[in-house]
């Protein structure tokens, strides 16, 4: 067999988390004490020589790589330090580029020296939408109404700040869709590569693949299962869960925030106003806002403690996801406090940072640290896949 090392992709591994790949000598350690490897699917050691010999294709077409939750118990017992987890973290930032889509925007947002013009970017398209809609007049007294942001007016039945809102934000939502959609999708291509080529004869039903391996999946991922499983790192769990959670109560309340205005709105045109703080959407909204506080704080001080005591490198792939989300929380709580006490100022001015930080998460999520809730699930989805009846007769 002729190794042929993809010295960039080494290269890209060391600068992305895994720049303690090299100390692995093989022992297996991380792959005994891993609680989420099986004696028939072990890792990480296989993936930590491939790392080494830079075999790229090998590792983007491992599913064993999405698989892994980052426990930190590899990287606990190694004795050489060599941060196995870590290293896996770093294959995943590359598997995300490698299967992005359009792989122009892909390696743009993956380059943390692009930074300046990946947040001046939305900011400068935001700030411009609001200054040539006419909506750029902060009121200095009476009721703070957001929902003249971008300017006053009927036009179709729908407010002028709808429509402008819609017509930002609905687009940006379809192709963070369509780009991870095209991201899985190329990820399950290169996955179904290692497997047997007699198991390519049959495929499921689209209802097969739903109801058998996709929603399982989902459940799973829902309930943090493996996470709960992890060892030395098991604390993530008590961030990453309400962090989930709230960004399905907050998915909630934006489709009901665009029944209430968008649709009912044309009939009602009072349905256009702000949301009352008694309306049962409205307390969930502010108890979801606290829940993705307190998660994203305690995944924030769980990474700086760990880099502290040197169990993980500081990476962008790392920190750019904690630092978006914190901003989504924190504007959008802040907006919702300045509006209620009455400081017209701050209110729009947090409400435009609100603004610009949900059109980066909308936009840069299929290729961000974000998007390995949409890979590993479906990884999961296909490590089903892999052991049904589609593939195991032709793998016996």
């Amino acid at each position: 067999m002729r190794i042929e090392p993809d010295l960039k992709f080494i290269q890209f591994l060391k600068s992305s988390g895994g720049d303690t790949l090299k100390k692995c000598y093989q022992c297996a350690t991380c792959s005994v004490v891993c609680p989420l490897g099986s004696d028939a699917n072990p890792f990480p050691r296989k993936e930590m020589i491939w790392a080494q010999w830079g075999l790229k294709e090998k590792l983007v077409g491992d599913v064993d790589v999405m698989l892994c939750h980052q426990c930190g118990d590899c990287t606990a017992y190694c004795p050489r330090g060599a941060k196995p987890g870590d290293v896996l973290g770093a294959i995943r930032a590359y598997a995300y580029t490698h299967f992005g889509w359009p792989q122009g925007l892909a390696k743009f947002v993956s380059d943390g020296k692009n930074l300046p013009l990946i947040i001046g970017l939305p900011a400068l398209l935001i700030l411009a939408v609001w200054y040539l809609s006419g909506g750029m007049h902060v009121p200095t007294e009476g009721p703070i109404d957001l929902g003249h942001f971008f300017g006053e007016g009927i036009y179709f039945g729908f407010t002028k700040n709808v429509l402008i809102i819609d017509a930002i934000f609905v687009p940006a939502f379809t192709f963070a869709i369509i780009a991870a959609y095209r991201g899985v999708a190329n990820m399950w291509r290169s996955l179904s590569v290692q497997l047997p080529a007699s198991s390519s004869e049959f495929r499921p039903s689209v209802k097969q693949f739903a109801v058998d391996f996709l929603l399982p999946a989902v459940k799973e991922t829902l309930a943090h299962k493996r996470f709960q499983q992890c060892g030395a790192n098991k604390g993530r769990t008590y961030g990453h869960l309400p962090l989930l959670l709230s960004f399905i109560a907050l998915l909630a309340v934006t489709g009901y925030s665009f029944v209430r205005k968008d649709l009912v709105g044309l009939i009602n045109p009072a349905m256009h106003g702000p949301i009352p703080m008694s309306d049962p959407f409205k307390i969930l909204a502010n108890i979801a806002a606290i829940a993705l506080i307190v998660g994203i704080a305690i995944l924030w001080t769980n990474r700086s403690r760990m880099e502290e005591e040197g169990k993980a490198s500081p990476t962008y792939y790392d920190w750019f996801l904690i630092a978006e989300i914190a901003t989504v929380g924190v504007t959008g709580l802040l907006t919702e406090l300045s509006r209620l006490i009455g400081i017209p100022v701050l209110a729009y001015l947090f409400y435009y940072l609100h603004l610009v930080s949900i059109l980066m998460l909308f936009v840069y999520m299929p290729y961000s640290k974000f998007a390995h809730m949409v890979y590993r699930t479906v990884a999961m989805a296909f490590e089903r896949y892999r052991e049904s009846g589609f593939v195991r007769p032709a793998r016996s």
